[in-house]
Protein backbone atom coordinates (compact mmCIF):
# COMPACT_ATOMS: atom_id res chain seq x y z
CA UNK A 1 0.00 0.00 0.00
CA UNK A 2 1.25 3.27 -0.67
CA UNK A 3 2.22 5.57 1.87
CA UNK A 4 0.27 8.61 1.99
CA UNK A 5 1.44 11.35 4.10
CA UNK A 6 -0.31 15.01 4.59
CA UNK A 7 2.11 17.59 3.84
CA UNK A 8 1.86 21.09 4.51
CA UNK A 9 2.81 23.50 1.82
CA UNK A 10 2.92 26.77 2.79
CA UNK A 11 3.99 29.42 0.18
CA UNK A 12 5.48 26.96 -2.08
CA UNK A 13 5.04 28.89 -5.54
CA UNK A 14 7.53 27.59 -7.53
CA UNK A 15 7.01 25.34 -10.90
CA UNK A 16 6.92 21.87 -9.94
CA UNK A 17 8.21 18.66 -12.08
CA UNK A 18 5.27 17.30 -14.15
CA UNK A 19 5.32 14.70 -16.88
CA UNK A 20 2.96 13.45 -19.31
CA UNK A 21 1.69 10.20 -20.96
CA UNK A 22 -0.79 8.61 -23.29
CA UNK A 23 -3.65 6.37 -21.54
CA UNK A 24 -6.45 4.47 -22.39
CA UNK A 25 -8.45 7.40 -21.18
CA UNK A 26 -6.37 10.25 -22.58
CA UNK A 27 -3.18 12.19 -21.64
CA UNK A 28 -2.89 12.00 -18.30
CA UNK A 29 -0.24 14.31 -16.93
CA UNK A 30 1.79 13.12 -12.98
CA UNK A 31 2.99 16.25 -10.76
CA UNK A 32 5.74 15.83 -8.21
CA UNK A 33 6.48 17.95 -5.51
CA UNK A 34 10.09 17.15 -3.66
CA UNK A 35 10.14 13.32 -2.99
CA UNK A 36 6.52 12.64 -3.74
CA UNK A 37 3.46 12.70 -6.41
CA UNK A 38 0.91 15.11 -5.46
CA UNK A 39 -1.53 15.25 -8.91
CA UNK A 40 -2.75 12.87 -11.31
CA UNK A 41 -4.64 14.67 -13.97
CA UNK A 42 -6.63 14.44 -16.56
CA UNK A 43 -4.86 16.47 -20.47
CA UNK A 44 -1.47 16.70 -21.26
CA UNK A 45 0.87 19.25 -19.33
CA UNK A 46 2.15 22.49 -20.68
CA UNK A 47 6.08 22.13 -19.40
CA UNK A 48 7.51 18.50 -19.59
CA UNK A 49 10.18 17.72 -16.97
CA UNK A 50 11.41 13.92 -16.53
CA UNK A 51 12.29 12.53 -13.08
CA UNK A 52 12.90 9.61 -12.26
CA UNK A 53 10.12 9.37 -9.84
CA UNK A 54 8.25 10.93 -12.70
CA UNK A 55 9.66 8.34 -15.41
CA UNK A 56 8.93 5.81 -12.72
CA UNK A 57 4.94 6.74 -12.17
CA UNK A 58 4.33 6.84 -16.35
CA UNK A 59 6.22 3.34 -16.50
CA UNK A 60 3.74 2.03 -13.53
CA UNK A 61 0.79 3.15 -15.03
CA UNK A 62 1.28 1.55 -18.42
CA UNK A 63 2.05 -1.58 -16.53
CA UNK A 64 -1.49 -0.75 -14.59
CA UNK A 65 -3.26 -0.30 -18.02
CA UNK A 66 -1.73 -2.89 -19.64
CA UNK A 67 -2.73 -5.33 -17.05
CA UNK A 68 0.93 -6.36 -15.39
CA UNK A 69 0.50 -4.35 -12.17
CA UNK A 70 -2.35 -4.80 -9.59
CA UNK A 71 -0.70 -2.22 -7.13
CA UNK A 72 1.39 0.88 -7.07
CA UNK A 73 4.50 1.23 -4.89
CA UNK A 74 4.94 5.36 -5.11
CA UNK A 75 5.33 7.48 -3.01
CA UNK A 76 2.30 10.00 -2.80
CA UNK A 77 1.70 13.82 -1.16
CA UNK A 78 -1.54 14.48 -2.18
CA UNK A 79 -2.53 18.00 -2.29
CA UNK A 80 -5.42 19.38 -0.46
CA UNK A 81 -4.69 16.85 2.20
CA UNK A 82 -6.30 17.05 5.46
CA UNK A 83 -5.85 14.39 8.26
CA UNK A 84 -9.30 13.43 7.56
CA UNK A 85 -8.89 13.07 3.97
CA UNK A 86 -5.37 11.05 4.75
CA UNK A 87 -7.42 8.26 6.87
CA UNK A 88 -10.12 8.56 3.27
CA UNK A 89 -7.22 7.92 0.59
CA UNK A 90 -4.96 5.61 3.13
CA UNK A 91 -7.97 3.37 3.53
CA UNK A 92 -8.64 3.69 -0.68
CA UNK A 93 -5.19 2.47 -1.40
CA UNK A 94 -5.93 -0.50 1.02
CA UNK A 95 -8.93 -2.29 -1.03
CA UNK A 96 -7.50 -4.49 -2.96
CA UNK A 97 -6.84 -4.35 -7.10
CA UNK A 98 -10.50 -5.92 -8.49
CA UNK A 99 -12.70 -5.65 -5.72
CA UNK A 100 -14.95 -2.49 -4.53
CA UNK A 101 -16.42 -1.33 -0.91
CA UNK A 102 -19.04 0.70 -0.46
CA UNK A 103 -18.81 4.33 1.03
CA UNK A 104 -20.20 2.73 4.16
CA UNK A 105 -17.51 0.61 4.71
CA UNK A 106 -14.65 3.12 4.22
CA UNK A 107 -16.99 5.41 6.78
CA UNK A 108 -16.39 2.46 9.13
CA UNK A 109 -12.78 2.35 8.57
CA UNK A 110 -11.79 6.36 7.85
CA UNK A 111 -14.48 7.41 10.16
CA UNK A 112 -17.40 10.11 9.47
CA UNK A 113 -20.39 8.98 7.07
CA UNK A 114 -20.42 7.59 3.61
CA UNK A 115 -21.30 11.33 2.36
CA UNK A 116 -17.48 12.56 3.78
CA UNK A 117 -16.05 9.52 2.35
CA UNK A 118 -17.52 10.73 -1.02
CA UNK A 119 -16.87 13.80 -0.72
CA UNK A 120 -13.14 12.64 0.20
CA UNK A 121 -13.29 11.09 -2.90
CA UNK A 122 -14.49 13.83 -5.17
CA UNK A 123 -11.08 15.67 -4.09
CA UNK A 124 -8.81 12.76 -4.57
CA UNK A 125 -6.22 14.62 -6.48
CA UNK A 126 -4.27 11.20 -7.63
CA UNK A 127 -6.79 9.00 -8.62
CA UNK A 128 -6.14 5.73 -9.91
CA UNK A 129 -2.86 5.97 -7.81
CA UNK A 130 -5.43 6.17 -4.63
CA UNK A 131 -8.35 3.88 -6.30
CA UNK A 132 -11.33 5.87 -5.10
CA UNK A 133 -12.97 4.72 -8.42
CA UNK A 134 -13.43 1.16 -6.33
CA UNK A 135 -15.55 2.78 -4.14
CA UNK A 136 -19.15 2.28 -4.84
CA UNK A 137 -22.79 2.93 -3.14
CA UNK A 138 -25.23 0.31 -1.43
CA UNK A 139 -27.39 0.03 -4.42
CA UNK A 140 -25.49 1.44 -7.19
CA UNK A 141 -21.94 2.39 -9.05
CA UNK A 142 -21.60 5.66 -7.03
CA UNK A 143 -20.44 9.10 -8.63
CA UNK A 144 -16.55 9.33 -9.75
CA UNK A 145 -14.91 13.07 -9.93
CA UNK A 146 -12.40 12.48 -12.62
CA UNK A 147 -12.50 13.47 -16.30
CA UNK A 148 -15.53 10.93 -17.95
CA UNK A 149 -17.06 10.73 -14.99
CA UNK A 150 -18.90 7.23 -14.39
CA UNK A 151 -17.63 6.00 -18.22
CA UNK A 152 -14.37 6.49 -16.69
CA UNK A 153 -14.98 4.67 -13.42
CA UNK A 154 -16.49 1.88 -14.98
CA UNK A 155 -13.47 1.41 -17.65
CA UNK A 156 -11.18 1.09 -14.43
CA UNK A 157 -13.51 -1.34 -12.51
CA UNK A 158 -13.87 -3.60 -15.26
CA UNK A 159 -9.73 -3.20 -16.30
CA UNK A 160 -9.12 -4.42 -12.80
CA UNK A 161 -12.34 -6.96 -12.88
CA UNK A 162 -10.67 -8.28 -16.59
CA UNK A 163 -6.63 -8.17 -15.30
CA UNK A 164 -7.42 -9.75 -12.22
CA UNK A 165 -9.12 -12.87 -13.72
CA UNK A 166 -6.66 -13.74 -16.03
CA UNK A 167 -3.87 -12.77 -12.78
CA UNK A 168 -5.71 -15.68 -11.13
CA UNK A 169 -5.73 -18.15 -14.39
CA UNK A 170 -2.11 -17.37 -14.58
CA UNK A 171 -1.51 -18.72 -10.92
Amino acid sequence: MPRIRCPCRPGRSASLPQLSLHSPLGSLTLTQEDDALVALDMGWGRDQEETTLLREARDQLHAYFDGDLPRFALPLAPVMATPYRTRVWAALSAIPFGETRTYADLAKIAGGSARSIGQANSVNPLPILIPCHRVVAATHIGGFSMDGGLETKRFLLSLERRDRQQIGQAA
